[in-house]
C-alpha cells in the first residue's frame, strides 16, 4: 500500500506522539524506529538504502500507511518522490530543548555505553547511517558537540522546507495538538486528548528494560 503520510522530522521532536496520533486518526500502522528495532528482518532493506543501493519501498513499508522518525526522516526526499500523493509532516522543536533531549537519550554516552550499544539491534545500522549522512554533507553523529548538532538539526529542517512544496508540507509541533494536524489531513478532530509519549525518562526506562531482557532478567 502507498504511504499516505511521511514524517520528515528528526527524532526527539515528538515523533512517537505523532505516530500514536496518526494511528488514532486511522492512518496506521505507522512505521517508527521502534518497528525497525522490533523487526530485524527489515535491516537488509535499510542497509541497502544507506549504501545508496536500489530499494523496493513497497517491500520496506509493507503493511504501513504512514511513517515517521528515523530511518524514514533520513530518506524523506526519496519517499516524497516515490509517493507523490503522500503528505509530509516536519515536526519541530526548540533547538535547545531538542539538544537537551537527544543528549539525555539517543546521543547520551550514559545511555549508549560501548557494551550496551554493541548489544543493541541498531548497532548494525549505525555506521551505515553515519556514512549516508556524511555523503549528504551532515556530520555522522555529533554526540558531544552541541553547536554542530543544532546546526545539523536546523539545516535539515530548512532543507525540508526548500525541497517539499508548501501545499504538501505541514510544519508542526506536537504541542499544537490536534487542530493543525487534522486540518492538514482533512480529518475530524478526535474527542480524545492528543497523545504524548516517549519522554526522556520513558526512553531511558525502555533502554534499561532492554538490558534486563538481554540479560535474561538477571
Amino acid at each position: 500500500m502507498p504511504l499516505k503520510v511521511i514524517g520528515a522530522g528528526q527524532g526527539r521532536t515528538g515523533t512517537h506522539s505523532l505516530k500514536l496520533a496518526l494511528e488514532q486518526l486511522g492512518l496506521g500502522p505507522c512505521h517508527h524506529m521502534v518497528e525497525v528495532i522490533e523487526h530485524p528482518e527489515q535491516y537488509p532493506y535499510w542497509e541497502r538504502a544507506f549504501e545508496d543501493q536500489p530499494v523496493d519501498w513497497e517491500e520496506v513499508y509493507r503493511g504501513y500507511n504512514s511513517a515517521v522518525d528515523a530511518p524514514t526522516c533520513l530518506v524523506y526526499r526519496e519517499l516524497a518522490e516515490r509517493y507523490p500523493d503522500a503528505k509530509i509532516i516536519l515536526t519541530l522543536r526548540d533547538p535547545e530543548l531538542w539538544w537537551r533531549s537527544v543528549s539525555a537519550t539517543i546521543m547520551s554516552p550514559d545511555v549508549w555505553s560501548g557494551e550496551r550499544m554493541a548489544q543493541h539491534p541498531m548497532a548494525r545500522l549505525g555506521p551505515k547511517i553515519g556514512g549516508f549522512r556524511m555523503r549528504r554533507g551532515y556530520q555522522p553523529f555529533p554526540r558531544n558537540d552541541r553547536d554542530a548538532a543544532i546546526e545539523d538539526f536546523q539545516r535539515h529542517n530548512e532543507e525540508v522546507r526548500k525541497v517539499i512544496p508548501p501545499e504538501r508540507l505541514l510544519v508542526y509541533e506536537v504541542s499544537q495538538g490536534w487542530d493543525p494536524l487534522c486540518n492538514f489531513l482533512g480529518l475530524p478532530v478526535p474527542n480524545e486528548p492528543f497523545p504524548h509519549s516517549n519522554t526522556s525518562e520513558q526512553f531511558r526506562a525502555r533502554v534499561l528494560a532492554m538490558d534486563a531482557q538481554n540479560s535474561g532478567g538477571n
